[in-house]
């Protein structure tokens, strides 16, 4: 009997992937354990393993197809001894057309873009039709957020995730198109998603001039990122509070600890052990002091208020196209030593897309630096579920006063974003008073 495989879900969260690449070819015989294709999450390129022994009957989604589904079919497996041919036939009879593989074309040139970017935007879907009364809907709990927040009904989405799930870009489709919960004014029916940008992406494209520009579509990664960032401003009341921290006594441990560093030979040779950074030192200062605020740690859901047990540290992390947080978990209890070089390494593999999705999926806070970069300070935006972000800038020499006199120190600024449903000022206020203490009395971090 034919042996459907069809596009698993790598996380909790993933509706969607890309068919990156096939390992195997139609007529290859596969055992359980072989690895057989390479799947594009958001954040992350990941192998697909076969749970059956057969022969490659048929593969139905080619190689390099975008947005293809949960549990939809991608290749067909004969089992030993079946015809392969009649095995192809018999599983994909009423298989779904498989999604068209993205053109490695470069990106189109204005005159182009111009073209079929405005056909695409004049023509919206029209609503779907309402689901009979007492019908149960089945929706992500993104999904229902946005639809909650923007005044739209559910039932009136047609959902496209597995099952007929409704995902959040079914959501986002219905807000497009003026879809609104019939409860609302007439008036804010017809709100379009141009109100929250400003402007539609025809309108936006009119302003310049033919030929001034290239229209480059925008990878999962970018649409996941702005789609979380945008949920994050309109569900999350933000508060922010900042505040200077002296390094100086921080810069003189780490300098010590590196000198003290034990040498390990490796195939490059003999290097030392560990290199601490400012940003590893960071990372533990963030952890101790939600250890010791422990109301905190926390983050918020409609259900109750869920508190965290250790100091779980997303560490954001520049990619090509994006950003991602690894996630340094129990960091509070971790060695100096042993949070640089899981750092490194989590950084490494994270632009190389190879995290796996539990190592940068939940966490309890996040730290986001730019110090590196020349940036005095400036706020983040939290990351859900988390509660806080630590936006940490610059160490730069600064006039301080001390003991009534002018003196010179190496001064950081660390905004901290926070939930405030979750924290309120002054429990964020002592927040960032352990983190200050710690980072400037590092040695606390090392007993």
């Amino acid at each position: 009997m034919a042996i459907k495989i069809t596009m698993p879900a790598l996380s909790p969260t993933m509706e969607e992937g890309k068919l990156a690449k096939w390992l195997v070819k139609e007529g290859d015989k596969v055992s359980s354990g072989d690895v057989i294709a390479e799947i594009e999450t958001d954040k992350a390129t990941m192998e697909v393993e076969a749970v059956d022994e057969g022969v490659v009957a048929k593969i139905v989604v080619p190689a390099g197809s975008e947005n293809v589904k949960v549990n939809s079919l991608i290749a067909i497996l004969a089992e030993d001894g079946e015809d392969i041919a009649e095995a192809a036939q018999a599983a994909s009879g009423n298989a779904a057309p498989a999604p068209a593989p993205v053109a490695p074309a470069a990106a189109p040139k204005a005159e182009a873009a111009s073209a079929a970017v405005a056909p695409a935007l004049a023509s919206q879907p029209a609503a779907p039709a309402p689901k009979a009364a007492g019908e149960r809907l089945f929706a992500s709990p993104l999904a229902r957020r946005i639809a909650k927040n923007a005044g739209v009904e559910l039932a009136a989405v047609s959902g496209t995730g597995p099952h007929g799930r409704i995902i959040a870009r079914d959501v986002e489709a219905a807000i497009a198109s003026g879809v609104t919960s019939a409860a609302k004014p007439a008036a804010s029916a017809a709100a379009p998603q141009a109100a929250v940008s400003g402007l539609s992406d025809e309108a936006t494209l009119k302003m310049f001039e033919e030929g001034s520009y290239e229209l480059v579509p925008h990878d999962g990664m970018r649409k996941t990122i702005a789609r979380r960032l945008l949920e994050s401003k309109l569900t999350v009341p933000h508060f922010y509070l900042t505040i200077d921290c002296e390094l100086d006594a921080l810069l003189a441990l780490r300098a010590q600890l590196n000198a003290a560093a034990p040498v390990v030979r490796t195939e490059k040779g003999e290097v030392p052990a560990y290199k601490l950074s400012v940003n590893d030192m960071v990372i533990k200062a963030t952890a101790l002091a939600l250890r010791d605020v422990p109301e905190a740690n926390v983050s918020w859901t409609d259900a109750g208020m869920v508190k965290h047990k250790h100091s779980d540290v997303g560490v954001a992390v520049s990619i090509p196209g994006g950003l991602i947080t690894p996630i340094v978990r129990g960091a509070e209890g971790k060695a100096l030593s042993a949070i640089s070089n899981e750092m490194k390494d989590l950084a490494r593999r994270a632009r190389d897309r190879k995290l796996k999705p539990q190592e940068y999926q939940g966490g309890t806070t996040s730290v986001s630096n730019l110090g590196m970069f020349g940036v005095k300070d400036f706020a983040a935006i939290i990351n859900p579920p988390h509660a806080t972000i630590f936006a940490v800038g610059a160490g730069e020499q600064r006039a301080v006063v001390k003991n009534g006199e002018l003196a010179v120190a190496t001064v950081m600024s660390v905004t901290l974003s926070t939930d405030h449903r979750a924290v309120d000022g002054a429990l964020a206020a002592e927040l960032a008073s352990a983190f200050k203490n710690y980072i400037e009395n590092p040695l606390a971090m090392l007993v």
